[in-house]
């Protein structure tokens, strides 16, 4: 949970720290502006995936189930600015589905908390072995990293891909090669 008071005071004195006034018109509610947005875009610290994942479906038929280009916005924990883009999920049931809401509610869980994206893709991955024990899931994530596009190296429109298979995933490339080959439709 966020402690907005202490959110407050490190605002003011980072604010301070750069040589602003904090008793500026333009500043003088930040350090609250800010507390409230960490609320929100940290919220996924207080959550767990098993939430999103325990209710499932039985279903006769074991086809791939892939929801694609699920928009997430996360914050790199090493920068503490803003990586955000998509990610592709596939999974093969074990006569188990999610509601397909479910998968996008797991990215969020795992992108709304100070991050790293190849963890998260891991995270990801292995939530959705433990909790809907399918055949195997692959998860593939993109992304724009502002700690590329606005400084270090400032290079825009640059991503990043990371990748985790698991299960039949993991071991049968073509049934990686048909992931793919569905997420670029």
């Amino acid at each position: 949970m966020v402690d907005l008071k202490k959110v407050e005071q490190a605002v003011r004195l980072l604010l301070e720290g750069i040589g602003e006034d904090v008793n500026r018109e333009g500043l003088k509610d930040t350090p609250n502006r800010i507390a409230r947005m960490y609320e929100e875009i940290y919220k996924g610290m207080d959550e767990d995936a098993a939430g999103h994942l325990s209710k499932t479906f039985t279903v006769e038929s074991n086809e791939i189930v892939l929801v694609k280009d699920i928009t997430f916005y996360s914050i790199c924990e090493h920068h503490l600015m803003p990586f955000y883009g998509k990610v592709h999920i596939a999974y093969l049931p074990d006569g188990k589905v999610v509601g397909l809401s479910k998968l996008a509610r797991t990215v969020e869980v795992y992108a709304k908390r100070p991050q790293i994206q190849e963890q998260m893709t891991t995270q990801i991955a292995e939530a959705v072995m433990e909790h809907l024990k399918p055949q195997g899931v692959m998860v593939m994530a993109e992304a724009e990293h502002m700690c590329m596009t606005m400084r270090g190296v400032e290079k825009p429109g640059s991503r990043t891909v990371t990748m985790a298979a698991r299960g039949c995933f993991s071991e049968n490339p073509q049934l990686q090669q048909y992931f793919f080959e569905m997420v670029r439709r």
